[in-house]
């Protein structure tokens, strides 16, 4: 079962807003806007790597597909963060991370690990997978081409600001844009990571039940192509 969401709330190191300056902007989109070679795997998610940018309230925005050398060592500090390590539970040697992100990228493509870069500055991890192909589709009426999104703020400077909402719901239209084969958008956050699933709803996700997974109580949401502009 892939780990859930991390939290959203805010910390007094939000006023510390480590914007880098124009020259390592430049740098990290160069890095990492390169994007990892090209893979032989099964393309069961419409090439995300060919998503593109798209433009949102908060600025414009890229799902980045992993590159294991080049982003462990950011991802693992993420990760050993105590808001999320508390809901991801991928906290301690870089090897623990390395393994989670492994997993995904030897697989058969039904999960791919993404950074999300904001304005060209790498600042939250994410994983778009078929959920219809995943564990969870034992626990929740599947419905094929399901997708799937987990998702953690990374930088603290942008938590507790409604980033994540304004990003999640970017994302969410993202996926029904390029995945004209998928119905509906579905995530199962933590039910007591409070300001996550909040952060679901406003971004207009709908409650669809509890459900009880193998490893918490999830809060099954869904965002469906026909209601994606009423909601």
């Amino acid at each position: 079962m892939p780990p859930t969401d991390s939290g959203t709330s805010s910390s007094s190191e939000d006023t510390l807003d480590m914007r880098p300056s124009e020259e390592q902007d430049a740098r990290l989109i160069e890095e990492h806007l390169a994007g990892p070679a090209a893979s032989d795997r099964p393309d069961l998610l419409d090439q995300v790597a060919q998503w593109g940018p798209v433009g949102t309230a908060v600025g414009a925005f890229q799902l980045v597909p992993v590159h294991l050398e080049r982003d462990v060592e950011l991802i693992a500090r993420w990760m050993n963060d105590p808001a999320v390590s508390a809901f991801w539970a991928l906290s301690g040697p870089h090897e623990t991370t390395a393994r989670h992100l492994r997993d995904q990228l030897d697989g058969d493509g039904r999960s791919v690990p993404c950074l999300g870069a904001l304005d060209g500055v790498p600042m939250s991890y994410w994983e778009v997978y078929r959920a219809d192909l995943a564990p969870l589709a034992r626990y929740y009426p599947a419905r094929p081409q399901d997708t799937g999104l987990h998702l953690l703020i990374g930088r603290v400077c942008d938590r507790g600001r409604g980033i994540g909402t304004a990003l999640l719901r970017a994302v969410a239209d993202l996926v029904l844009d390029r995945r004209p084969s998928c119905g509906r958008v579905v995530a199962e956050p933590d039910l007591r990571n409070t300001p996550c699933v909040a952060a679901f709803l406003g971004a207009g996700f709908r409650l669809s039940a509890e459900v009880e997974l193998p490893d918490k109580r999830a809060a099954l949401m869904l965002r469906d192509r026909t209601l994606r502009h009423l909601l």
